[in-house]
């Protein structure tokens, strides 16, 4: 199932796309739930969405982020592909004692919930505070049973459903301040979507592949499996003692291909148009803004 946030004629409501990618309105059975409405009672809601019939098209639906108002710091990996370990090792930005080292356990950091926007919204380049904008296509894993001390052989248990996230990063910000809050979390920095699909839809995540473009360039593009920390294992250290609730989200990490693993680096400037894919999940299509909020 996919399930969508958007807006039509000045109202936000949820959608089910159908199987010829029409967004149904769901507000007829759910009214004004959210996703993470939903998510919270998904028990009781699911076969009111499953058996609900006759619900109308929208006509042009303006697509939201499928959880535009996360409730909590999202969840990020970093360091979590070999090859894009290797490129960033080569930068210059990692750390100058170890670069390109493997990391031994999960490198997690977060971003705030300003951070996220729609799926065809612009990213707002920050130009007064960075000169270095980057681009990163991630898996993102929704949380629907939350816990602490979740094991590994029941993490999977906990998966509500998966997302696309662009985990765009201020690359000067992350190398000066030597951690990555400041540099992951400027406001418009995780286009998300374009929907959320359920963890049953999906089947197996290791059968996913991450791609990004930048102007129609191909630049990433891995395997799922080819994590080297999978999903049962950030869910197991994570909740190892912080406790996931419902609706949390978790992006997985980064493919090789980002701006800054080519020589010369090639971030991102204003009107690049920046596609985030994932098999079975569809695309971002985010572009840079040409009129900055931070502008004179």
């Amino acid at each position: 199932m996919k399930l969508v946030a958007f807006t039509a004629a000045e109202r936000a409501a949820l959608g089910r796309i159908d199987d010829e990618g029409h967004v149904r309105d769901l507000s007829s059975v759910l009214g004004n739930r959210t996703l993470l409405d939903v998510i919270d009672d998904w028990e009781n809601l699911r076969p009111v969405i499953d058996t609900a019939a006759g619900l109308p098209a929208v006509v042009s639906p303006r697509l939201l982020a499928p959880i535009p108002q996360p409730r909590r710091n999202l969840f990020a990996v970093g360091k979590n592909y070999r090859d894009h370990i290797a490129e960033f090792g080569r930068s210059g930005y990692d750390q100058p004692e170890r670069p390109g080292a493997l990391p031994t356990v999960p490198v997690v950091f977060s971003k705030l919930p300003s951070t996220v926007i729609g799926p065809y919204e612009d990213i707002d380049p920050h130009p007064a505070v960075t000169s270095e904008l980057d681009y990163e296509a991630e898996l993102a894993v929704i949380i629907g049973r939350g816990g602490r001390g979740i094991h590994r052989d029941q993490a999977m248990d906990h998966v509500w459903g998966y997302t696309i996230i662009n985990d765009v990063t201020a690359r000067d910000l992350q190398r000066d301040h030597q951690q990555w809050l400041l540099g992951k979390s400027l406001d418009t920095f995780a286009p998300m979507g374009p929907w959320a699909v359920t963890a049953d839809e999906v089947g197996d995540p290791t059968r996913l592949v991450v791609s990004s473009t930048v102007n129609g360039e191909p630049r990433q593009k891995a395997s799922v499996a080819d994590l080297i920390f999978d999903i049962p294992e950030l869910i197991s250290t994570i909740s190892a003692g912080i406790t996931l609730h419902s609706g949390d989200i978790i992006a997985t990490g980064t493919p090789a291909g980002v701006g800054l693993g080519f020589s010369p680096p090639r971030f991102l400037t204003p009107g690049d148009v920046v596609e985030c894919a994932i098999t079975a999940l569809g695309t971002l299509r985010n572009t840079v803004s040409t009129q900055p909020k931070d502008s004179p």
